[in-house]
């Protein structure tokens, strides 16, 4: 700020630092060694009531780049440096402005590419996350002060610890752990894009309706069969939603060695989508497409994923494949399947399958916590553990001590995530992936 401070100048003359009121946007001018460089903004933010922490100032200049350029080597000149990644967040994490949690929170926020995707870094920022940690860990260490307790008044046999009420409160917790590291896989879709394999057999129009999704010739499209030899990853953001849509290859036997490689690929798609959307061949004869169907069903796990089955080229038909829609939900006898019908090549029914797959979505209060970052995920992992182990040792009455121990690693597991057990190492990986300065 004094840097700052010396170069803003009000009225002819350098602004007195004494007098400067906080958050309070000056205007004036910056000069340097007696030459006006622009006329600014300026915004002083004293400690500790500022993003860091720390006394800062935020310049508002014009969109020159010659100017932005100019007055980063004045004020490197005058003593300044360049930020690093991330270093504005973790200067006021480790001011206490808020935990790692919601530090990371921001990167989050910065990186998201869909309104569900910022809802989630939002609440995050709010210290959702952070606050159902925090009562978690208030009652793990009242269990674990408890039994350690115990250890000092070992010659006593005396026992602090309820082991019934701590069972209970043992249950509870593992609960709520695995509930949070549960939901890293919704979470995870949300940040990265919900996955949706778009299969079926050959020449069904799968890579047509990626093309028509996207709005361009993303996927080779031909009459060949066995066109598509890999798979194509795409995201595009639908309603708020960011997807991940895969074209894979089309399903059938075949000796190509290529093909068959590719073919191989899609089963391992299909196992790892939210939604697979089965393409079907409105030209084909029913019983054709009903096989299809099926095939695609025996593929799936409808406990964990929605199939979305899609009548393509009904351009061809005359009632646009009403009667079909009607046959294959009646032949399939399976709530959980949705149909709907569509042209991919002339653009026919997308806005259906748009509403189809908003139907495929978890329904999710705004306030609900949400696990999105993989090193969360591996945290809670890791204290879930260590809380089974607690359960099985109290189960067979193992000592105390051994008991313990075990609390102690899931507090530490647990506290790993909001910061308040962290390495500089792990610190230093985290904000290097920020933007800089951020």
């Amino acid at each position: 700020m004094p840097v700052v401070a010396e170069l803003f100048y009000q009225k002819g003359k350098p602004i007195d630092i004494e007098a400067i009121v906080s958050h309070k946007a000056n205007y004036g001018y910056i000069v340097n060694d007696g030459e006006m460089l622009d006329e600014v903004l300026v915004t002083f933010f004293k400690s500790p009531h500022s993003f860091t922490g720390e006394d800062s100032a935020e310049i508002s200049i014009h969109g020159s780049v010659y100017i932005q350029e100019k007055l980063l080597q004045v004020l490197v000149a005058h003593g300044c440096r360049m930020a690093e990644p991330g270093e504005f967040t973790r200067r006021a994490f480790i001011n206490r402005k808020f935990d790692l949690a919601q530090a990371e929170a921001i990167a989050d926020l910065i990186s998201s590419e869909s309104e569900a995707a910022h809802r989630v870094a939002i609440n995050q920022l709010k210290g959702g996350f952070s606050s159902e940690l925090q009562l978690l860990r208030s009652k793990l260490v009242e269990m674990t002060s408890l039994m350690e307790l115990e250890l000092d008044f070992s010659e006593e046999d005396v026992e602090f610890a309820d082991r019934n009420q701590l069972k209970v409160l043992l249950q509870e917790t593992i609960d709520k752990v695995n509930k949070l590291k549960d939901s890293f896989h919704l979470g995870n879709a949300i940040k990265n894009g919900i996955p949706v394999a778009i299969v079926g057999q050959t020449n069904v129009g799968k890579s047509t309706l990626l093309n028509a999704i996207l709005g361009e010739d993303r996927a080779i499209v031909s009459d060949i069969a066995g066109t598509t030899r890999d798979t194509i990853e795409e995201t595009f953001n639908i309603n708020g939603t960011l997807y991940r849509f895969i074209d894979t290859a089309g399903l059938r036997d075949t000796d190509e060695r290529i093909e068959r490689i590719g073919i191989e690929r899609s089963y391992r798609k299909i196992a790892e989508a939210s939604v697979v959307i089965g393409m079907l061949d409105a030209t084909n004869d029913y019983e054709s497409m009903l096989s299809s169907a099926r095939d695609i069903l025996d593929k799936l796990d409808l406990a964990h994923q929605q199939l979305l089955l899609c009548i393509n080229k009904i351009d061809n038909l005359d009632d646009h494949g009403d009667v079909l829609k009607g046959r294959l939900l009646q032949d399939l006898n399976d709530n959980s399947i949705m149909v709907v019908c569509l042209s991919a090549k002339h653009n026919l029914g997308l806005d259906k399958l748009y509403n189809a797959l908003k139907l495929t979505q978890p329904l999710t209060s705004p306030d609900v916590t949400l696990v999105t970052n993989v090193r969360h995920y591996e945290a809670l992992l890791h204290a879930s553990n260590s809380l089974n182990k607690v359960k099985e040792k109290l189960e067979i009455n193992i000592p105390t001590d051994l008991v313990s121990q075990d609390l102690r690693e899931t507090l530490y597991y647990l506290g790993s995530i909001t910061g308040e057990i962290t390495t500089d190492e792990i610190l230093g990986t985290i904000f290097s992936r920020f933007c800089i300065g951020k």
